[in-house]
């Protein structure tokens, strides 16, 4: 046996055990996954989007599976903040990895008022902003494809909260960088992307659509070259850490990942499949590591040659 492998990382002012946190709205809020895997050995979870009312979400049929992936239109079904700080947040409170909360509302205000409620809770290592996600009528890629936006949400969500910022950017957009460093001008301590990119399935002998919502966000594997290419441009742009996500099934899925840029990853999609996806891709990279001689897994984070 060679020398165990360093997986610690810092994203901004948080360290994590290591690089692997469970996606938002694939993970629940932890203990629904509690029973398929050790959540103390990921690095991270991160809960389902948390808006300051609950809400329903969108109508069923709401997901539908996809040549290599899946498509979901599930519209950041939540059971609200004061739920949340009640009933959730005293189970992920208890854990060692850490806990990140995702936001979503659909105005400035709205997020300030959020970040504020959430502030001084116990067991919050910090906040993820959801500006991206394509299965809202309000809010959502409305706020995520404008720079000035990003930004004007980011300092509200900043100014009302002692916690690290991290803002989840869309793929939904030609250039990514632009709006990357308007989060960053604005106090964004991290980036996480991609989310889930537009796209629909159709019944063909029905004529319908397979989603109520019509269309729904595109995720899984068919779309992890997209989240590469756009974590190695903003992790060039930027001076501030990215968080990978989007398609990641696997511990050198994740190891592609870090040599685009991106210091941690998030395993999404892979859960709905295998419940344990995610202390699997964390033990995988560990072991991509030991086999390719890297000490620490902070070595492959850029080393892309291109």
């Amino acid at each position: 046996m060679g020398t165990k492998v360093k997986t610690a990382v810092k994203v901004g002012s948080l360290e994590l055990a290591n690089p692997v946190l469970a996606a938002s709205g694939t993970f629940g809020y932890g203990r629904e996954f509690a029973k398929y895997l050790d959540l103390n050995r990921l690095g991270g979870v991160v809960t389902k989007g948390l808006s300051l009312e609950p809400r329903d979400g969108n109508p069923p049929p709401r997901i539908v599976e996809t040549a290599a992936g899946m498509l979901n239109a599930i519209g950041l079904a939540n059971v609200g903040a004061e739920v949340f700080l009640e009933e959730k947040l005293p189970f992920l409170a208890a854990l060692d990895c850490k806990v990140v909360v995702n936001l979503y509302a659909e105005g400035i205000d709205q997020f300030a008022g959020l970040a504020e409620r959430l502030r001084g809770a116990e067991g919050i290592d910090a906040l993820e902003i959801n500006v991206s996600c394509p299965n809202v009528k309000g809010g959502g890629v409305a706020f995520g494809v404008d720079p000035i936006s990003v930004a004007a949400v980011t300092r509200a969500v900043r100014e009302n909260s002692d916690l690290p910022v991290w803002v989840k950017l869309t793929p939904n957009v030609t250039d990514p960088v632009p709006i990357a460093l308007a989060a960053q001008k604005a106090g964004a301590e991290a980036l996480s992307l991609i989310n889930t990119i537009m796209g629909m399935a159709i019944d063909a002998r029905r004529r319908t659509p397979r989603l109520a919502n019509v269309m729904g966000g595109l995720s899984g594997p068919a779309i992890k070259p997209v989240g590469l290419r756009m974590v190695h441009l903003v992790s060039r742009a930027v001076d501030i850490p990215v968080v990978g996500l989007g398609g990641i099934m696997t511990g050198e899925d994740a190891a592609e990942y870090l040599l685009a840029g991106a210091t941690a990853v998030q395993v999404g999609t892979a859960s709905f499949g295998d419940p344990s996806s995610c202390q699997r891709v964390a033990d995988e990279l560990a072991q991509f590591c030991a086999q390719e001689g890297v000490a620490d897994v902070n070595e492959l984070v850029g080393a892309l040659k291109t």
